[in-house]
């Protein structure tokens, strides 16, 4: 365990080349570029090849891993320094430095506990301070001015999606989640409005708190959990308050409807796997049509489309995860469940079946988020947009059935079918927008 900790400093110091990019400039990439030669061709034993070397590198006698974090810092080193490219340094600094010492802060709870929460928790709080002091470490040797709460969101975003993309990917696959928080990092740098420094407090502080509830509740994994705290966070300093409401109203209704009466659904043979705890593909599943469309309202600066298509959109696609989640939790309950598409009587539990009972669930739902986003989102008129919500809610949850009928099992798979659904709703919701009052 100890080799661990010493191999995860040794790559937090490295990351450290980076800050001297607002002296160096594009010269930035050079010192990564020999760590990375003599990584993969020189340093084959000592030492140094001990520090670094991972199991798989001692096999292949080269420093793969080390070789390939530096080639990922030398590319954005010079993508990030070169002329008329626009991504600020601070980003790229942060980018590398909060992934090294993400993984380091990891290693060393690992270190006392195998405690996978305590993993990810260290991983975004020791990313997040690292990525904090990177960018305000290159502010001042630049002589730019220091933002507080952007420099907490960006690295508070980057932690995040780095700590969501190495629980998916594997420890080898490093530098391709040190360019994923890059890019996603300098596409809110370009869309995020003005937050202030209560703000930015106080959208951590619940989104945090939530995510930690969900997991407690056994709602969400540890995954699941990153991936909602991260897309919460997103929603309510890209869209607002309104619109983290309505997701985290999907959010808590759907996870204890998933809970509900449990044992009776897993005898059923209806129950949600791993427990009723939503991993990370099926909360992006429900939520990332949510995600693109609050994306979408924060950058209208920059698009011809009104935002009000993006909010009914976001409104949209919640309602429909939220009808879709309802109908299958509710309606997994009672018997003579039947398909869809020729109304046979079918097992419960079959794809695309559907019962009056979940039926009229996931309707209520899809009208809670329709009330929801009428009173705390722009949809034009109250009531006409509510509406809207409702319908597309409906849609959405139908077309799910109807996919889930038709093509689900043998051609795609059930978080498919849902990221489908949501896009259906999504779009009939925009669409329906040009008739809003």
């Amino acid at each position: 365990m100890q080799s661990r900790i010493r191999r995860a400093g040794g790559f937090a110091a490295v990351s450290l080349l980076a800050l001297a990019a607002p002296w160096t400039g594009a010269a930035v990439a050079v010192p990564f570029a020999i760590v990375a030669g003599l990584a993969a061709f020189v340093v084959r034993e000592g030492p140094v090849f001990e520090l670094f070397a991972r199991p798989g590198d001692r096999r292949d006698r080269r420093l793969n891993g080390l070789a390939g974090f530096a080639l990922a810092a030398t590319g954005l080193g010079l993508f990030a320094t070169l002329p008329r490219v626009t991504m600020p340094v601070r980003v790229y600094a942060a980018a590398v430095i909060l992934l090294a010492f993400g993984n380091l802060g990891t290693q060393a709870v690992r270190s006392i506990t195998d405690d996978e929460f305590a993993h990810a928790t260290a991983f975004v709080i020791v990313g997040s301070l690292a990525g904090v002091g990177a960018q305000v470490a290159v502010a001042v040797a630049s002589t730019t001015p220091i933002a507080p709460p952007g420099f907490v969101f960006i690295a508070a975003v980057g932690a995040l999606a780095a700590a969501l993309l190495r629980s998916m990917l594997l420890e080898r696959d490093d530098p391709l989640v040190m360019i994923a928080v890059a890019l996603l990092s300098w596409l809110f740098v370009e869309i995020t409005p003005e937050m202030t420094v209560e703000g930015i407090v106080l959208a951590l502080g619940v989104t945090i708190a939530l995510g930690y509830v969900s997991y407690a509740l056994g709602t969400a994994s540890v995954p699941g959990m990153v991936t909602g705290v991260l897309l919460g966070l997103l929603t309510i300093v890209l869209g607002g308050v309104g619109w983290f409401v309505v997701l985290i109203a999907f959010y808590a209704i759907g996870g204890l409807a998933s809970k509900f009466r449990f044992e009776e659904k897993t005898t059923r043979g209806v129950a949600q796997e791993n427990e009723g705890a939503r991993g990370s593909g099926n909360v992006l599943a429900n939520s990332a049509v949510a995600l693109a469309a609050v994306v979408g309202y924060a950058a209208t600066g920059h698009l011809s489309l009104p935002g009000v298509v993006f909010s009914v959109a976001f409104a949209g696609a919640v309602s429909t995860a939220m009808a879709d989640t309802l109908a299958s939790e509710i309606g997994g309950l009672y018997d003579d469940p039947r398909l869809i598409t020729t109304l046979e009587p079918v097992e419960p539990g079959t794809d695309g079946a559907v019962t009056l009972h979940g039926e009229l669930a996931g309707i209520t739902g899809a009208g809670l988020v329709g009330v929801l986003a009428a009173i705390g989102m722009p949809v034009g008129d109250p009531v006409a947009g509510g509406a809207l919500v409702l319908a597309a809610g409906v849609v959405g949850m139908t077309a799910d059935s109807l996919l889930g009928a038709i093509l689900e099992g043998g051609r795609i798979g059930n978080q498919t079918v849902n990221f489908l659904a949501t896009l259906t709703g999504a779009l009939a919701a925009a669409a329906g927008s040009v008739w809003l009052p």
